[in-house]
């Protein structure tokens, strides 16, 4: 129903470098140099790494910059990746433990019925019932499901799975998720 959460994880708070800026959705982290034509190795944030082509255009974080992808192959659980202007391990290795970010604008569009987790923070959460449940302040990732984190106004969080079962509807349009609860999900006031 919904993609990875940290496909989307937003440059900083606002989800923009600067205000009026656009917005960037993480895509890795550089983690260390490999082998000795500086290549680096990247660990996938996004759900799209095949959006990852030679000529891409990738923007660094603190301090901010861009980068081109010259090449990019799978290596083990992550990328290795080949940036323009950096040719040996010494040079690429002053890019360890940045972040890769692509312009939200840039994002792969979505099946219908599938959501990055960005949408989804600050959307109002209801009860198929009309009970007002709080705001999404988080998406957790689960094994089993992905979960959503809803803070009322009052009282403790309520933690609702992403699947069919729960979610009834998600209209972005209205910021409203609707969700159907079930006995004990809710904790009662003592």
């Amino acid at each position: 129903m919904t993609r990875k959460r940290s496909a989307s994880a937003p440059l900083n708070a606002a989800g923009s470098p600067l205000p009026g800026e656009p917005a960037f959705l993480a895509v890795g982290k550089l983690r260390h140099p490999h082998g000795v034509r500086g290549e680096i190795l990247m660990e996938v944030y996004t759900d799209f790494p095949e959006r990852l082509r030679p000529g891409t255009l990738l923007y660094l974080e603190k301090p901010t910059g861009e980068v081109t992808l010259l090449k990019c192959r799978p290596h083990h659980q992550g990328l290795l990746l080949t940036l323009q202007g950096y040719t040996t391990p010494e040079e690429v290795g002053v890019l360890r433990n940045r972040i890769l970010y692509v312009r939200q604008d840039d994002r792969p569009a979505l099946e219908e019925g599938e959501y990055y987790h960005h949408e989804l923070i600050d959307l109002r959460v209801i009860s198929d019932g009309g009970l007002s449940l709080g705001v999404v302040t988080e998406i957790l990732e689960a094994p089993a499901s992905d979960v959503l984190v809803v803070r009322p106004e009052a009282g403790p969080e309520v933690l609702i799975p992403v699947n069919d079962t729960f979610i009834q509807d998600i209209d972005l349009e209205a910021g409203e998720i609707t969700v159907h609860l079930i006995p004990g999900m809710l904790q009662e006031e003592p």
